[in-house]
């Protein structure tokens, strides 16, 4: 299948921040329809690509097997897979793919009514199970923390008392009860279940800490002088990933004269390309509104040695 139902983000950024040359290997960490992999492929590169949907091989069915792999796991596991040194490029796109809202069975959108699951992979808990049997306090948590829903524990309360009599099976049957709790639109340009279901995927699939384990991979698996880019799609992704540059780039606060650092910083293992993050153009932004929040940092490898867990 050559046509792919998505278009890739600052896909021209992040070809500038790898900077790949013919014979190069490749890591997308994040596969999806294959955007990424086509344009590191057609430089010339080749290419690893990971990805936990195991749907997503739909879209590899006509890419070079001599220049191509598609590994059906986490990008956690790229440096389980590749070995230390093993890449000259990491790219991760973050987030949920378009295909996935679009297609209405994942249940990843309220958009399209289906079944309330939002699962990445073939494993695990889904959401409706979540929705379900987690304890009021636990669901207020997670939508504060992962959607920053300052109504959390209104709808919380809410969930856990409707599903007593009715259990919620379906994403438009979830987004109109939060949008009736929340007291409707009132004039706001995003839907108020928004937040919500963002922190529903964001747990379900564990996305934070899959992002803090693949940085750490990634780390590993570039070579020195190997370049990574890493696309974000909103303020907690980008958090962890400006927080991990900064402190292997060595930019992290090293106490004041009066209070030295308790603990000695290691070398620095990345050099970052450009210093804060970069954003779609206005025509990229136009053309594709999905890219509106996307933001793009990246950093080289340094010759310094992988930092320990403990650092």
């Amino acid at each position: 299948m050559s046509a792919a139902p998505h278009v890739s983000v600052l896909l021209d950024e992040v070809l500038a921040a790898l900077e790949l040359s013919s014979g190069d290997h490749a890591v997308d960490g994040t596969f999806g329809a294959g955007g990424y992999t086509r344009a590191f492929l057609a430089a010339g590169a080749r290419v690893t690509a990971f990805d936990r949907d195991p749907s997503a091989a739909r879209f590899a069915a006509d890419l070079p097997a001599d220049r191509f792999t598609l590994v059906c796991a986490c990008f956690s596991d790229m440096a389980e897979v590749l070995g230390e040194g093993g890449a000259d490029a990491v790219a991760l796109d973050l987030g949920v793919s378009s295909m996935q809202l679009d297609e209405a069975e994942r249940g990843f959108s309220f958009l399209r009514d289906g079944p309330l699951d939002m699962r990445m992979g073939a494993e695990g808990q889904s959401a409706a199970d979540l929705v379900n049997t987690a304890e009021p306090e636990d669901l207020a948590r997670i939508l504060w923390l992962y959607g920053e829903e300052k109504k959390s524990r209104r709808i919380a309360g809410a969930i856990a008392r409707r599903r007593v009599q009715q259990p919620f099976t379906r994403t438009a049957e979830l987004a109109d009860f939060i949008e009736g709790v929340l007291g409707g639109r009132r004039g706001a340009k995003a839907h108020p279940a928004t937040r919500a279901f963002q922190a529903l995927r964001i747990a379900v699939n564990d996305e934070l800490a899959e992002l803090e384990a693949g940085l750490v991979a990634a780390e590993r698996v570039l070579r020195p002088g190997g370049r990574l880019a890493v696309v974000t799609f909103h303020s907690l992704e980008d958090r962890i990933v400006k927080t991990f540059l900064a402190e292997r780039a060595g930019r992290t606060p090293a106490g004041s004269r009066h209070l030295p650092p308790s603990v000695a910083q290691a070398p620095a293992s990345f050099r970052l390309t450009f210093n804060g993050a970069q954003a779609p153009s206005e025509a990229e932004q136009g053309a594709n509104p999905r890219s509106r929040s996307a933001k793009l940092r990246a950093a080289v490898r340094t010759e310094a040695p992988v930092w320990e867990a403990s650092s």
